[in-house]
């Protein structure tokens, strides 16, 4: 069959296929299935893409492991990871250097990543470990657990509980630290002689090391980036080979819990001689009009044989299935060894653009490039990207597509609560759910570079993403942080990093850097600054690139290498209210104004804003009768109980209340919007209570419950979303006739407050107040209600009653029908409730979770900060009336789930789910 009746074919395939594939959130996986499905063998596209993630034997280390390490590492004499966010990094500590190290072989794993051919790493003689036995094809690993990735391997517990536990609060007080291996055999066909095979880790944690039938054949120290690794060389094509991979995960090296082990996919790539470059494809585009858009595409070819080869390249550009325009063919003659960048370019009319909803739609292209040698199609790799403007104005904020679009954005770590940092596609997808009802629209990726899958999900869904790398550089905020390989590594990080993201369209500016410690060094940390920023400009001119700072003033060296400037808490001033005046640390009036005056011509946006803290459900008395408070002993704060007021008014030590941001914000228009530290609570971190297991900072709790500062920003996100919400709740036998204030967070602008049918008056906001006080209220049991009002009109009303005691479960699932491949999750709430079906708000029952049918419990919460019951348990304490219970189906197997929860002396509940 001709070159061209294939591609004719093939055009078919994809009309059929249509968005079935266009819109997977795991595209290329998913379009090689379907290719495979439908094209017959003599068109089949010759790149094969192949999941990994089964099979694999796992062995953790419980005392003194093997004499491996990829360096050596300075001994750490402070093990107190009790620190303020804020403080300021130091310089990095010495350490005796040996030549009983991996690291030179571990090196030239990131040579495609440094620009100058003269700096590469070059591979030492010798094969390191080729003798140990893990390592070897004959080694019996049956006794090793079976896993399947992605896997993190702390998840599942204990928490340490002590006072000086080896992994402290700040890591999560998770088994992270050690060293494990992981075995898995290859089965490579005869067929695959001739063919390069890849493999292709999109990260693992860390101080990656990888062996293939005795011989190592490299690595990857930085746990977050993305790598590839060649296997060619190692491979015995129509054997079993043996792969063996090895992680070191440092104690005292993360301020949040980093997860342990294979934690995202891992895959196979084969590909022929001629083939495109590892993420060898960069789409950008100019002059989008509705009328018409620039498309120009820049595709990477290597010649991997011992010959010169004439190519052709052919590209296709797709939407919902259906072809809408091809690129005009480039040929070139490509040398044995060589590469060869081809510059492809085409105007198509009447674009669809990718843009944030609800104004917007985030629409998608699919470009599909072929590579044709001697009339055979060689290679054939698919680009998502989409088409849209983007206007960084340092007066009208940011523009997509000529609309300007208010900057409502939130800050989230890796982690997916209970399930650790093993990466699930529906649990982030549901993350971004839960955070698109609020009214959120950018997410920044703090602070390092996230699963591929789920910037598959922010650019369908159509969020605003900041992607970020490095939380510190040559400055050191925990002794074995990555400061310790950020010298030989920086420039193959970040560029993999921004190659590997740079087709999203909803990744809108790169960030290299957060509060890192070269902002407190003038000149010398510009310099670095300077040089990471060339690197990505190098890399991606079409975005501007930043580094968050919550130290560097205008008149410093730092901001002024910056695009845009990316503030973290400066903006509405630290440490400046009235409340924190005791405090030590960083103390800036609102920095706003003196921004603006430096750098007029920069957008500025906050890329770290509050750091508001609370403990769901949770009230204490008395309540700051201000705006904005840090947490204290006794003034919002318990450390006998780790809990902090949910009054939504108290802070880290640096932070501000939300009430505080929004004031800052409107009262300097010209700031594109916030990120809010946090959007979700988040492992480690557990500020101000150490000795918990989890942050006390988001939005949303661990368990995915919303707190109520979720209103908070619903009513200022959503201003044409008819809401009212009271708080607390009202249950408080013991207080009966003591004052227990009321808030009410809507977005109307007008509220009235009624206890037991009695006004207790009617109140208009005010000029830059943000919620409804009514802070002298008596307690009575009864009902509270609340009806508001929007520019006279009757707005929304809200209801809160005294509950019973505890009489009944209910469960509800986010989801009844969940898929049979082992991955899909149905995330189930368990409610306490009185006799009458209302939520009991301080019920904290123990209860009882079974499952029977074809699934199983992957995990449970209730998202209480100091609860260290293990997260696989299928018991747990309820926590002020919820609890969370995870569930999915075994794979390959159908039928119904039945899921039940069971608690002494209340009446039992059962949901039934859909595994198909």
């Amino acid at each position: 069959m001709s070159v061209s009746l294939r591609r004719v074919f093939r055009s078919v395939i994809y009309i059929l296929l249509g968005a079935s594939w266009a819109g997977s959130s795991c595209k290329n996986a998913r379009l090689t299935e379907h290719t495979k499905r439908y094209t017959s063998p003599e068109i089949n596209s010759s790149r094969e893409r192949i999941s990994i993630n089964e099979g694999w034997k796992f062995f953790r280390y419980n005392s003194v492991p093997d004499p491996f390490i990829y360096d050596v590492r300075p001994v750490v004499t402070d093990l107190n990871d009790n620190v303020v966010a804020d403080s300021r990094p130091t310089a990095p500590v010495a350490a005796q250097m040996s030549d009983g190290v991996l690291k030179r072989w571990i090196l030239p794993s990131g040579n495609d990543f440094i620009r100058d051919p003269t700096q590469h790493h070059q591979r030492p003689e010798g094969n390191p470990g080729a003798d140990f036995p893990f390592v070897q094809n004959s080694f019996d690993d049956r006794g090793w657990e079976s896993v399947q990735l992605p896997h993190d391997w702390a998840i599942k517990g204990p928490f340490y509980t002590e006072a000086n536990a080896i992994v402290g609060g700040g890591m999560g007080r998770l088994p992270v630290q050690g060293v494990a291996w992981y075995r898995r055999k290859l089965s490579i066909p005869e067929t695959d002689k001739g063919r390069f095979i890849y493999l292709d880790i999109d990260g693992a944690m860390s101080y990656a090391m990888v062996w293939l039938n005795g011989h190592l054949v490299g690595g990857w120290p930085y746990g977050y980036n993305s790598f590839r690794l060649d296997l060619t060389p190692y491979i015995h094509p129509g054997e079993d080979n043996q792969l063996a991979i090895r992680l070191d995960n440092p104690p005292n090296s993360a301020r949040w819990y980093p997860g342990g082990g294979i934690y995202r996919n891992v895959w196979l790539t084969k590909v022929n001689p001629v083939q495109v470059a590892q993420w060898g494809t960069y789409v950008t585009t100019a002059d989008v009009t509705a009328a018409s858009a620039k498309v120009n595409m820049t595709v990477q070819v290597d010649n991997k044989s011992d010959k010169a080869q004439r190519v052709e390249l052919v590209t296709d550009i797709y939407t919902s299935g259906k072809k809408v325009a091809t690129f005009p063919v480039a040929t070139a003659t490509i040398k044995a060894g060589a590469g060869y960048k081809a510059e492809q370019r085409i105007t198509l009319p009447h674009p669809l653009l990718w843009g944030p909803p609800p104004a917007q739609q985030p629409q998608l292209y699919v470009a599909v490039t072929q590579v044709i040698s001697n009339g055979k199609i060689t290679d054939e790799y698919q680009t998502t990207f989409g088409i849209r403007a983007l206007t960084f104005d340092a007066v009208k904020g940011l523009l997509v597509n000529g609309e300007p679009v208010r900057i409502q954005g939130v800050n989230q770590h890796h982690d997916l609560g209970a399930l650790g940092a093993a990466f699930n596609v529906r649990a982030a997808e549901r993350q971004l759910e839960i955070l698109r009802e609020l009214g959120c629209n950018a997410i920044r990726l703090a602070h390092n570079p996230p699963a591929p899958e789920l910037l598959d999900l922010t650019d369908r869904m159509g969020f605003l993403v900041i992607d970020e790398i490095f939380d510190n550089w040559e400055r050191k905020k925990t002794p074995l942080d990555f400061h310790l390989i950020f010298p030989d590594w920086y420039e193959a990080d970040t560029r993999a990093f921004i190659r590997r993201d740079r087709n999203h369209p909803s990744v809108v500016a790169w960030s290299f850097g957060n509060e890192v410690g070269e902002q407190y060094t003038a000149a010398d940390g510009a310099a670095i600054a300077r040089k990471l920023y060339h690197i990505v400009k190098e890399e991606d001119s079409t975005r501007p690139a930043t580094a968050s700072m919550n130290y560097a003033k205008p008149d410093m060296p730092f901001p002024q290498v910056m695009d845009i400037l990316s503030l973290n808490y400066q903006g509405e001033g630290i440490r400046d209210a009235p409340a924190y005046q005791s405090l030590q640390g960083i103390r800036t009036s609102p920095l706003y104004p003196a921004f603006q005056q430096w750098f007029s011509d920069k957008l500025i946006v906050s890329s770290e804003t509050a750091s508001a803290l609370s403990t769901r459900g949770t009230y204490l008395f008395p309540v700051f009768n201000g705006i904005s408070a840090p947490v204290m002993e006794g003034a919002g704060g318990s450390g006998l109980e780790q809990q902090v007021s949910a009054y939504e008014l108290y802070t880290a030590a640096f932070g501000a209340s939300p009430d505080k941001v929004f004031a800052s914000q409107d009262k300097y228009p010209y700031v594109a919007g916030e990120f809010v530290w946090s959007g979700f609570d988040y492992l480690g971190e557990p500020t101000p209570y150490y000795s918990a297991r989890s942050s006390y900072s988001g939005i949303i709790d661990l368990a995915g419950f919303k707190k109520d500062r979720f209103y908070l920003y619903q009513s200022r996100w959503r201003p044409d979303y008819k809401m009212a919400h009271i708080l607390p709740h009202w249950t408080w036998p013991e207080r009966v006739g003591a004052i227990t204030p009321v808030h009410v967070f809507t977005s109307g602008d007008e509220a009235e407050l009624f206890l037991n049918e009695v006004s207790l008056g009617r109140k208009k906001k005010g000029l830059y107040e943000y919620r409804f006080r009514w802070d002298s209220v008596v307690y009575a049991p009864g009902v509270l209600r609340v009806v508001t009002w929007k520019n006279g009109a009757l707005w929304a009303t809200d209801t809160v009653c005294t509950t019973g005691e505890a009489a009944q479960l209910q469960l509800i699932p986010d989801r009844r029908d969940i898929q049979t491949d082992g991955k899909d999750l149905s995330f189930i709430t368990l409610r306490i409730l009185d006799s009458s079906g209302r939520v009991v708000p301080r019920g904290h029952n123990r209860i009882l979770f079974e499952i029977s049918g074809p699934g199983e419990i992957v995990a449970t919460d209730n998202g209480n900060p100091a609860d260290l019951e293990a997260f696989p348990s299928k018991e747990r304490n309820a926590f002020n009336g919820l609890a969370m219970v995870m569930v999915r189906a075994v794979k390959g197997k159908t039928g119904a789930i039945k899921v039940r929860a069971s608690s002494a002396g209340l009446t039992s509940a059962e949901v039934v789910l859909n595994a198909r």
